[in-house]
């Protein structure tokens, strides 16, 4: 039987074909009049349009990025502040999987508080026991230093023995980013940057290295919030610039333009990540053909984002990487590191470490998802906002261009405005909760236990001398929510409380569960927690009350119960739905509280009347003092003061109604209430 194609293989060819007009005309109906494009139709930071529904692009073809069905390499982060501990790491790494290690130093773009120091002491003990002509890819993030962590790896790199040409080290030479990132402010002028950067990387390719050197860092634009246009734009134009300055060097562009790699931040927006890192490859392209080269594609490398780490729950980060990775991963990236889900809360242990890598192993060895070149080719959302963002950020970067390049723009503050407009409109959809964070901003758990770091402090970097343009800032859109929570531990820790608030819950749980938890979720946000799920929430209140300070209680006549006790009966339902409650299900404090009420308000009548002697008179006294004491609420609801009389009766009622609740409880019918039994709310906290 001969193989049918794709395309002769309908599974619905017995169903009549469905038009766009046909499905337009139907949502017409559900939006009843309400505009398309402001109900259905999304928009990226960008202002990019996101439809909702797409269609095949069937002559689309695929982007060319990795060696088809080959797999990306797994970098592991060399980061610890201390080389021989940063050694053990690493080598524990290459020997469960990775493949490759991005080596950072002290004040890098990447990272994020800690990083080796710049010594031939510290990179010789760093990479001790690790043979760096073994296929092991060594990605340098050398910040500022990038000059002398160069000079010192190839140095040591001479001294094993070692061909320049049987390693993988790509060096990270970029000044532009490591200005724009970490300090605004250069050692040498522009000019100056231009011969170190031709000059080092020529003196490196000289001695037989192979490259690439150059890193244009899209992450410098990602930290600060900016948006995935400008992130491309701006990778771009350091890239072009980088670009002229080696043909300036005396490099022929052919060469050059393989002297330059890319690193991207991959976010948790899984397909606007895709086609980001698609579109790098189309754009790079496009200069390619304007230099009058025949495209050959970049090295791209990949880190999951700074930006959507937390501190809160930070289990979730785990999450957020996956969905990084995947989107990486499917858009071409030939290096992906993983940031480990506890950074933002200090240096990873080995556990945390583990996790990232084996992120990575999970999703190429088990889900196989580098068997097939550019898989989102023909898939018509992706293709759409590839070529979105294509366009976008071009004209960012033709922007950019006109006045002088990155560095000129830099300098203008151009980038700096536009990407703080970007991330002032991201902090205000995170605040309102429209760009939400599980763990933090939407579902967090105000009791989570707290997780492992490693006690080492972060490495203090020397100011700047002198600013040449204001350094783009390193934010978590967290951070905010993490104040508050922040605010209500400390809260805690003083005074053995959180701030609460009291959710009044009316009608049956089918009424209120929805918007209670909407509400419980919504202010433990903010480290506020919500009293509610007791058995009866204003004691629950009151007790959390006691815990802050003195009460006062106060009476009125201006509320009145929504519900009618008009028997005995009723009333002793409602009592003994809750006393037990009450007492915490104690024996003890049952047999406490009954003892105590009887002394207080059955023993003084009764010895007033059957006493005799000083018991007598003491115990009329207590009588006296009994009904003297209830006559100004008696007073202001307007009641009789012989009302008063009734006090011993009233308490033993209630003392019955007690031991009523404690009877029901025995019996499983604890907390009856309108025909429904509550559970023993006490096992419960």
């Amino acid at each position: 039987m001969p193989d049918a194609s794709a395309d002769d293989f309908a599974l619905a060819a017995e169903f009549p074909a469905a038009t766009r007009e046909q499905w337009r005309q139907l949502v017409a109906g559900v939006l009843k009049g309400a505009p398309f494009d402001k109900r259905l139709v999304a928009k990226t930071y960008d202002g990019l349009a996101i439809q909702p529904l797409y269609g095949r692009r069937p002559q689309a073809r695929p982007i060319a990025s990795r060696a088809p069905a080959a797999p990306w390499t797994v970098m592991q982060r060399v980061d610890h502040p201390d080389p021989a501990a940063a050694n053990a790491e690493a080598l524990h790494d290459l020997e469960n999987g990775a493949t490759g290690l991005s080596l950072i130093f002290a004040g890098a773009t990447g990272a994020y508080g800690y990083g080796l120091p710049v010594s031939e002491a510290a990179i010789a003990r760093a990479l001790e026991g690790i043979h760096l002509d073994a296929g092991i890819a060594l990605d340098v993030d050398p910040g500022p230093h990038m000059q002398e962590a160069a000079r010192l790896l190839a140095a040591l790199v001479k001294r094993r023995g070692v061909a320049p040409a049987a390693t993988q080290i790509r060096f990270g030479f970029d000044p532009i980013g490591a200005a724009a990132a970490v300090s605004g402010a250069s050692p040498l002028p522009r000019g100056g940057l231009v011969a170190m950067f031709s000059a080092a990387i020529s003196e490196l390719a000289a001695q037989g290295f192979r490259g690439p050197f150059a890193a244009v860092d899209g992450r410098a634009i990602h930290n600060a919030g900016g948006s995935e246009a400008q992130e491309l734009a701006y990778a771009l134009a350091a890239a072009v610039e980088y670009l002229r300055a080696l043909e300036a060097g005396g490099i022929a562009l052919d060469a050059a333009r393989g002297m330059i790699y890319f690193r991207l931040a991959a976010d948790v927006d899984q397909f606007l990540t895709t086609a980001k890192f698609r579109a790098l490859r189309m754009l790079w392209a496009r200069v390619e053909e304007a230099c009058k080269l025949a495209p050959a594609a970049p090295l791209v490398a990949a880190e999951t984002a700074w930006r959507m780490m937390t501190k809160r729950d930070p289990y979730v980060n785990m999450l957020r990487a996956t969905i990084a990775v995947v989107a990486a991963g499917l858009g071409g990236a030939d290096a992906i590191t993983v940031v480990p889900f506890t950074m933002a809360l200090g240096l990873p242990e080995r556990f945390a470490r583990r996790i990232a890598r084996n992120t990575q192993l999970v999703l190429l060895e088990e889900s196989n998802l580098a068997r097939v070149t550019d898989p989102a080719a023909g898939a018509g959302g992706v293709e759409d906002m590839t070529e979105q963002l294509c366009r976008a950020a071009w004209t960012q970067f033709q922007e950019i261009e006109q006045v002088g390049g990155a560095w000129a723009a830099l300098e203008q503050g151009m980038i700096q405005k536009k990407v703080a407009a970007v991330r002032a409109a991201r902090q205000v959809a995170v605040a309102r909760r429209k760009d939400a964070f599980t763990g933090t901003s939407d579902f967090p758990e105000l009791a989570e236990a707290p997780v492992s770091v490693l006690d080492v402090a972060p490495v203090a970097l020397p100011s700047p001398s002198a600013l040449m343009f204001e350094p783009l800032p390193r934010i978590r859109l967290a951070e905010p929510f993490e104040a508050l929570r922040d605010a209500s531990d400390r809260m805690l820790a003083r005074t053995g409380a959180r701030p609460k608030i009291f959710l009044a819950n009316l009608g049956t749980p089918a009424d209120f569960t929805a918007r209670a938890t909407f509400a419980k979720n919504f202010f433990a946000a903010g480290g506020i927690e919500a009293i509610r799920g007791a058995l009866i929430d204003d004691c629950a209140l009151g007790r959390a009350m006691k815990m802050v300070g003195p009460i006062w209680l106060g009476l009125t006549d201006r509320v009145h119960s929504l519900r009618a006790y008009p028997g005995i009966g009723d009333v002793r339902r409602m009592v003994a739905r809750t006393a037990y409650d009450q007492l915490s299900y104690s024996p003890l404090l049952l047999v406490a509280t009954v003892a105590a009420m009887a002394l207080v308000y059955l023993a003084p009548p009764m010895l007033a009347l059957f006493g005799s002697g000083l018991a007598q008179a003491a115990a009329a006294t207590a009588w006296v003092l009994m009904l003297l004491t209830f006559q100004p609420t008696l007073r202001f609801y307007r009641l009789s003061p012989l009302w008063a009389l009734a006090l011993p009766a009233v308490a033993l009622a209630y003392m019955a109604f007690t031991l009523d609740s404690a009877y029901q409880h025995a019996r499983g019918r604890g907390g009856s209430w309108k025909g429904r039994v509550h559970a023993n709310v006490s096992e419960m906290r």
